[in-house]
């Protein structure tokens, strides 16, 4: 059975570092199987079908294929269909009043961070800047702009020990839509 995946990259074609073209991503994904493989924007956000039995595996595979193909490093981040509408779905700044949408952002870890690296952040104070930590994701809101905070992903690395990217609520609003044309029994 086929199941419907994205995978998200860490920092590739980010000024002018680490550069890919999305046809090339594409052909390379595909080259590991995977089906129906359509990228969004440059930033490497890719949504597609497969049949590994073990989506952590297969993010392993990318990463290798990633590093032989383009001879860097690139860390390889995977959510399911149902993961993503979960994320999408349970927005906690999408019930507060005054929430400016375009302000919105989530952070993606690679793992649930341990409680002893949570301590760090827990009483954090940033201006008007905050965020909700859910299982693997960092719901981050931003008033001020993402490009002006201090909670970006290698601050967040650096706190609880995983990996990190972000991506603007616009952009995971979009995937989820993506993921849904691709398979819409899932």
């Amino acid at each position: 059975m086929l199941k419907t995946a994205l995978a998200i990259l860490r920092g590739i074609n980010v000024s002018g570092q680490k550069k890919v073209q999305m046809n090339e991503l594409k052909h390379l994904f595909e080259e590991l199987n995977c089906r129906q493989v359509k990228t969004y924007i440059q930033s490497g956000n890719v949504v597609f079908t497969h049949s590994a039995a073990d989506e952590e595996q297969l993010a392993r595979q990318i990463e290798q294929k990633i590093e032989e193909t383009f001879g860097f490093q690139v860390p390889v981040l995977t959510r399911s269909l149902g993961e993503l509408a979960d994320i999408v779905a349970q927005n906690p700044f999408l019930e507060e009043e005054h929430t400016e949408v375009d302000k919105l952002h989530v952070t993606f870890l690679s793992n649930a961070p341990d409680t002893l690296n949570l301590d760090k952040i827990k009483d954090l104070s940033l201006g008007t800047d905050r965020f909700v930590l859910s299982g693997k994701e960092l719901y981050v809101y931003c008033p001020g702009g993402y490009g002006n905070t201090k909670l970006s992903n290698t601050f967040f690395e650096n706190k609880l020990r995983v990996t990190a990217t972000t991506r603007n609520w616009k952009t995971v609003r979009e995937l989820l839509k993506m993921m849904q044309s691709l398979n819409p029994d899932q």
